[in-house]
């Protein structure tokens, strides 16, 4: 500064610009504190061009003033000229610093120049001028004291960056020290500077957004984002054709947000639904890369058609590839679960609606999204525990001795001569030794392994061989923006994923383009359009291929430990080929029990099964403003699916062995639809408001598919079916379908009181004959909010108490065949070798909808502006539920599909969601949310329908368990025993036993079934904890169930009493061994295999478990760094999803499939991802 700068004033280069005008200020402070008043002095000076710097120290040698500033804020180097004649100091001033951005004040002799115009000064000078001066004594001030009380009082001015949740400046946020006059705005950048002390208050301020107090600390830069403010009753959910307020709906609905979507490195969108509504279950998802998860709300809606919910993305129904939309394009998911949130869409919401919302450009400056995540993927679920290759062969060893002798119970003699024998022929029934020892000397006369045998052969690890840790990559960036006049979105994504099983994988790549224009006041329209094409190797380890021997989890799962995967020489030594690579051993002599002839490594390496899938999806709308509250809006879609497989098996082992096989498939599913809709809302004195709605949809549906296979390989090396000699199978066909519908909906609340809603919608399909086309589906929708009555409204602590009530009648015809009623023909027979027609299906012109009536009656509230909370019954009984009606073989076909059959599910629901701590820094949210379901026939075709595992009745369930009735080991033999028929019994057969006053039977084939249990559990959900620490979020979610139980037919597939080859728990070791021994596990005896594991009640298991679902843990960059770097926000974040599993077995997977059973499927993936995400 000038020469009159206190000592030690000038500041180091780096710290100028924070300080800004604080020097200034505290200088004015200081001045005003000691100076007195004085006579006004006359200035008399004429300067031609010089700078103002040169200037102010003519005025300072030929005056009694001082100036006082810092030229780091101000331009003194400008260049100026003043001609004044015994002027005052103020007017010469005045007139020099006229044309330049400097404005000074007085203070007797003392001149503090600044910026012009800069608000946060001006106050602070007010500030300073109405302090209470009146204890100054001293009238002059020496530099020395100048420059001690500048030390003193000097503060650094706060400055940063404000910003909203997605990274965007916000100009225009008033910002205020709490209890001064001092505030400021931030500039168009979003960025700000005020003067304010350590332990000052500054308060943010922005409409539409949570207002913010921050402390000043001795960090001097404070960026803060601010949240837009969120008022639960005003939250906006998607309901079917439209939008409305959460208070102000009558039905029950959850909504999920694109927040908690984007925080998940997740390939489907599916993944997110799981844990986030009350009632609402997923299926554990396949292990399998690019496979989705399968959803139910409240349980089984039907039992030969379709439980799945309707899919609507954009308003419009999709019938395209689901799992084909990027997650990171959704905007929203809402699961819409009664009857007055799902009636609009009639024949097709009887199992609920997903209804999902794409993003949309926003009114702002474009803005580009970067999403990237690198992910390790292995198996979530660990493996059953299985017996190592000692253990074994001295179990399968017993198993063959007591084959012919049992210690305890035949003499000493024949127990020796089958221990004997066992030692020397155990080798011929298992057919591999890995050991270094002769074939007759792997297990002694004792039972126990060789001593000195040691293996000779590293690879018998099948699953080992089978899996490996894969790896996903993941890319997505979106840029959307818009203007007064119109938004617009684009994104492109692409997915890499290493499924844990060797040859599965999947790929992906996704577009989408939304545009929205706003062409004049009345008149919108928009464009939405979606295309993506996938690649994916299946590992053929799904429940369809659960026993196929080509399914790796089953053979992986079931081979016995002994058996090698490589050729070998007698030394142990691998054979290697030309190049030095291992050869697979297909030289395959195995029992049965080890999969004869198959070898699943070679096969999946040299067999191809790869899906190609492109899904193309397009939507248009024109939104016509008659008036104000009238609109007609008018939409387009269009969903198309290419589905293309190939598929080869190699000509050296498997299926196809010696000649080779090669297949393919196409199928084209096309679905054009359109609707119009016609929605007028009324408000009438602020009290009465109305919203109509009128509506028809047509969809049209068109499926074509072409597929053959051939033999016998000409050429190795080319797949093409050109290549192969013996045509197999040669077919196509082509079905078409048309569903057209009406609608409308009647909406009115009083008072934002009490409200009223009523839906109606009639459905044709062409799946049912002319006769029985049309549904009429309607519900009822009540509610009260209690909150708004006098009685209540002066309670602060409640927010929202909402009672409401709704009851409908919904349709299902999902999974029904497009040609359901009418009578059918197979043409051709043996691939065409014979002409002719085969009648397939009988007609039945009397086929209709199945139909749904739910009720739903639930209490809503939130407490303390805390506590959220629903509690909600629903009672949903589905009647004219299709079953195939068994008919005589006169009639030409086994069965005729009928409506002839009534189930209901009923349950209680429970949400709540807690904001355990909120202060400024740290943030603690709770959720929990719990559902139970009772499930029961209440009408039925025959007296009772045996499933499998299940037998339907009336009053029992389509959960309940029909098996045969374990009662446990008979201590003195270690046979298995089976609670025994009345006809066994009665026949006083040569199996029936009578232990502790209970008849019994060895023989499987005459144990007595019963109602076991059920898969249904007592209850489900979800609990998730969600903490903030400045920077820092941690959110985890767990999932669980309580009771229900599981029947595991994987356990069951390896606890055999003997099976040559297969592979067995270790759960074995605790079998009955000897006369006495108490047990729940039989004897080994490769004879009584069928008798000792068939399937009963004891491979059921309690279903119970807790699942840490997922967890992830971000970190926001400073704002100071994202200003660095160039960015508006950068998160990093770590995640994983089905981290562990708490349950009653190693090795189940409780939640494969709705009914409670277990299959070699391929299981759940554990998936730990790093991630950034940036936006600038």
């Amino acid at each position: 500064m000038k020469k009159s700068k206190p000592k030690g004033f000038l500041l180091r280069k780096q710290f100028l610009r924070i300080m800004k005008i604080y020097v200034v200020l505290v200088c004015i402070s200081v001045v005003k504190l000691f100076a007195s008043n004085a006579n006004a002095q006359a200035i008399t000076l004429k300067v031609e061009n010089a700078e103002l710097k040169l200037i102010f120290k003519k005025i300072e040698a030929e005056s009694n003033y001082h100036f006082f500033y810092n030229n780091s804020l101000i331009n003194v180097s400008e260049k100026a000229s003043i001609n004044a004649e015994s002027q005052k100091i103020e007017s010469v001033l005045t007139n020099l610093l006229s044309d330049t951005n400097i404005d000074f004040k007085i203070f007797k002799n003392q001149i503090v120049l600044f910026p012009r115009n800069d608000q946060s000064v001006i106050n602070f000078l007010k500030e300073i001028e109405n302090k209470d001066i009146s204890n100054t004594k001293d009238t002059t001030i020496t530099n020395k004291e100048i420059s001690s009380l500048i030390v003193k009082a000097t503060q650094q001015p706060v400055t940063g960056l404000v910003t909203d949740e997605d990274g965007l400046p916000l100009p225009g946020v008033s910002i205020q020290v709490q209890g001064t006059t001092r505030g400021t705005t931030t500039d168009f950048e979003g960025r700000y500077q005020i003067i304010a002390e350590e332990g000052e208050v500054l308060e943010f301020t922005y409409i539409g957004m949570e207002t913010q107090s921050v402390t000043v600390g001795s960090n001097k830069t404070i960026n803060l984002v601010l949240k837009e403010k969120f008022n639960e009753l005003d939250a906006v959910i998607v309901v079917a054709y439209g939008t409305t307020k959460k208070s102000d709906f009558t039905g029950s609905a959850t909504q999920i947000d694109a927040a908690n979507i984007e925080m998940r490195p997740i390939s489907n969108f599916t993944s997110a639904i799981e844990g986030s509504s009350a009632g609402v279950t997923v299926t554990s998802a396949s292990g399998q890369p690019g496979s989705g998860q399968s959803i139910r709300i409240r349980g089984y809606g039907s039992y030969s058609a379709s439980s799945d919910p309707l899919y609507v993305v954009d308003g419009i129904p999709f019938n395209g590839y689901i799992n084909s939309i990027n997650p990171n394009d959704i905007e929203s998911i809402t699961i819409l679960k009664d009857a007055s949130s799902t009636a609009l869409y009639g024949n097709k919401a009887g199992n609920g609606v997903v209804m999902i919302t794409t993003k949309s450009g926003k009114n702002r400056k474009g803005e580009f999204s970067i999403n990237i995540s690198s992910s390790i993927v292995d198996r979530a679920i660990p493996e059953y525990e299985r017996l190592n290759p000692d253990q074994y062969y001295e179990i399968m060893w017993e198993a063959l001795r007591n084959s012919r002798a049992i210690p305890g119970i035949d003499t000493d003699a024949d127990v020796e001569a089958a221990n004997l024998y066992a030692s020397n022929n155990i080798y011929d029934e298992l057919l591999s030794n890995p050991y270094n020892v002769p074939n007759d000397q792997i297990v002694g006369v004792d039972g126990k392994i060789n001593p000195n045998a040691t293996l000779i052969y590293d690879d018998l690890d099948w699953e080992d061989a089978v899996t490996r840790v894969g790896y996903r990559q993941n890319y997505d960036i979106s840029y959307q923006g818009g203007t007064e006049k119109g938004d617009y979105y684009a994104s492109l994504g692409y997915l890499d994923e290493e499924g844990y099983l060797i040859n599965s994988d999947f790929s992906r790549i996704s577009g989408r383009l939304r545009v929205n224009y706003q062409a004049n006041d009345w008149l919108k329209t928009g464009l939405n359009i979606g295309v993506t094409t996938s690649k994916g190797n299946q590992a053929q380890a799904t429940s369809s291929q659960s026993s196929s021997f080509v399914n790796p989890v089953r053979f992986a799962r079931g081979i016995g430990p002994i058996y090698n995967i490589y050729k070998h020489d007698a030394s142990g030594a691998y054979v290697l080929d030309e190049n030095g690579n291992k050869i697979y051993d297909l030289d395959i002599t195995r029992p049965s029990g080890a999969s004869n002839g198959r070898h699943i490594v070679a096969e999946m390496k040299w067999n191809e099964d790869l899906d190609e899938i492109t899904s193309i999806s397009g939507r248009t709308y024109f939104n016509i403003q008659f008036t104000e509250g009238l609109t007609f809006t008018t939409n387009a879609s269009f969903d198309q699916r290419h589905y293309y497989n190939t598929d080869f098996e190699n000509k050296f082992v498997g299926d196809a062995a010696g000649t080779g096989r090669a297949g393919r498939t196409y199928n084209r599913r096309t679905v054009v639809g359109f609707n119009q809709l016609l929605n007028y809302t009324l408000s009438l004195n602020e009290s009465h408001n109305f919203n109509a709605l009128l509506g028809h949809e047509s969809l049209e549906m068109k499926f074509n598919e072409l597929d053959g296979s051939r033999s016998e390989i000409i050429a190795d090396g080319n797949t093409e079916l050109i290549n192969f000699v013996t045509t197999l199978n040669l077919n196509s066909y082509e079905a078409v379908g048309n569903d057209e519908s009406y609608f409308g909906r009647f909406n009115y609340d009083y008072k934002q009181k009490y409200y009223f809603s009523l839906s109606y919608r009639t459905d044709a399909s062409s799946k049912f004959a002319r006769e029985t086309r049309w549904g009429n589906f309607w519900s009822l929708g009540l509610a009260w909010r209690l909150d708004q009555e006098e009685f209540i409204k002066n309670q602060t602590w409640i927010n929202l108490l909402k009672l409401r009530a709704s009851y409908g009648e919904i349709g299902n015809n999902s999974g029904i065949d497009l040609y359901a009623y009418q009578g059918l023909y197979d043409l051709g027979y043996n691939n065409q070798s014979e002409s002719g027609f085969l009648q397939a299906t009988l007609e039945n012109r009397n086929l209709e909808w199945e139909k749904s009536a739910s009720s739903d009656i639930a209490i809503e509230f939130r407490f303390f502006d805390r506590l959220n909370g629903v509690v909600e019954y629903y009672n949903r009984e589905s009647d004219n539920l299709l079953f195939d009606v068994p008919l005589p073989l006169s009639s030409g076909s086994s069965s005729i599909t009928q409506n002839i059959g009534t189930m209901y599910n009923k349950g209680i629901e429970i949400s709540l969601d807690y904001d355990v701590i909120k202060t400024e820094n740290f943030k603690w949210n709770f959720g929990f949310n719990a559902a139970t379901i009772e499930n029961e026939f209440t009408k039925l075709p025959q007296e009772e329908i045996i499933n499998g595992s299940k037998k339907l009745m009336v009053g029992h369930s389509i959960y309940d368990y029909w098996l045969k009735d374990w009662y446990g080991v008979d201590p003195a033999d270690g046979s298995p025993l089976y609670f025994a028929t009345q006809e066994a019994i009665d026949a006083n057969d040569d199996d029936i036993r009578i232990v502790e006053g209970n008849t019994l039977t060895t023989d499987q084939a005459n144990a007595e079934y019963h109602y076991a249990g059920t898969a249904i559990p007592d209850l489900t959900g979800a609990i998730t904890n969600s903490f903030r620490y400045k920077d820092f979020n941690l959110i985890f979610m767990f999932t669980y169930q309580l009771g229900g139980e599981n029947l595991d037919y994987n356990y069951q597939g390896i606890m055999s009493s003997g099976t040559y080859g297969t592979a067995l728990s270790t759960d074995i070791l605790g079998r009955w061994q000897k006369p006495g021994d108490i047990t729940d596990i039989p004897r080994m005896d490769v004879t009584n295999t069928t008798d000792s594991n068939a399937t009963s009640d004891r491979w059921l298991v309690d279903s119970s478990f807790l699942n840490l679902r997922q967890i992830n843990f971000m970190y926001n960059l400073p704002a100071e760094l994202q200003e660095v770097i160039g960015v508006t926000t950068a998160q990093v974040y770590l995640s994983a999803e089905n981290v562990f599993s708490i349950n009653s077995r190693k090795g189940l997977n409780i939640q494969e499939e709705f009914n409670g059973t277990t299959s070699n499927v391929y299981t759940p993936s554990r998936i730990v991802s790093l991630g950034l995400n940036i936006k600038f």
